[in-house]
């Protein structure tokens, strides 16, 4: 017959599960801290021993890491997704920025109508919350803290999709934003008249996801960033325009 015994589950399994569930679901982030371990113990009910235990076996999966005196975190997991050698491929080639917008034209509309299915009421709440910061911030003429804010809004529509793979993936994409591999994102945000566009076109994404509208959501998202793809491309011909302009004027000078 094909029965086993049943044995007890480790504290230990349990907590290691518990804290995979949270690194898989995107809930525990990369780089983020985790309480110290008296804290934590307290939390889940354990003992600080089955605590260590688990920490050592997540630490042995790659997925959490020690950072001697400053604690536990949660690794960099996304921080392998793309090789060095490819990384200096994407930064060295234009193509690879209109390519990269395709890309997350195509993945965040799909996450934009599932979310609009499958959000929770929370989930559309986090959304909310994200946009009236970003209106809040519009008027600073802060354009580096309107970039942040987008790019939060956009990850808080993925995490509302509740499909896991994507979530990892689109972080990984935005973690190459973040650091300047594509394009820079606060000179989408330069203009005052393209900034007001732009929170225009996010309210409009915003209201098709609250009304739960998925074919509203996912043309809003593809909507935006066609937008933004034809302003990027605005602005790589304005800086050849410049180039060549200033190759005119050196040469005036000489004659």
């Amino acid at each position: 017959m094909p029965f086993e015994k049943v044995t007890p589950e480790k504290l230990s399994a349990a907590v290691t599960r518990q804290i995979e569930k949270l690194i898989l679901r995107g809930i525990l982030r990369p780089g983020e801290r985790l309480p110290s371990e008296r804290e934590l113990a307290d939390r889940l009910g354990v003992s600080r021993p089955s605590l260590r235990e688990a920490v050592a076996e997540l630490q042995d999966k790659g997925l959490l890491t020690s950072r001697a005196g400053a604690g536990i975190y949660v690794a960099d997991v996304l921080g392998n997704a793309f090789s060095p050698a490819l990384v200096r491929l994407f930064a060295d080639h234009d193509e690879a920025v209109f390519d990269y917008v395709a890309f997350r034209r195509d993945l965040e509309a799909l996450a934009a109508e599932r979310a609009a299915r499958l959000a929770s009421d929370t989930d559309l709440q986090v959304i909310q919350t994200v946009l009236n910061k970003m209106e809040a911030a519009h008027g600073k003429r802060r354009p580096e803290e309107e970039a942040r804010l987008d790019a939060e809004f956009h990850m808080a529509i993925v995490e509302a999709s509740h499909n896991v793979v994507m979530l990892h993936m689109m972080r990984s994409m935005f973690q190459l934003l973040r650091e300047g591999v594509f394009y820079n994102r606060q000179m989408v945000f330069k203009q005052h008249t393209r900034r007001s566009v732009l929170l225009d076109q996010h309210r409009a994404i915003n209201a098709a996801l609250q009304a739960r509208d998925p074919e509203g959501a996912r043309e809003a998202v593809a909507a935006h960033l066609g937008y933004v793809e034809a302003a990027l491309a605005d602005q790589q011909k304005a800086a050849r325009n410049e180039a060549i302009a200033r190759q005119r004027f050196a040469h005036e000078q000489t004659r």
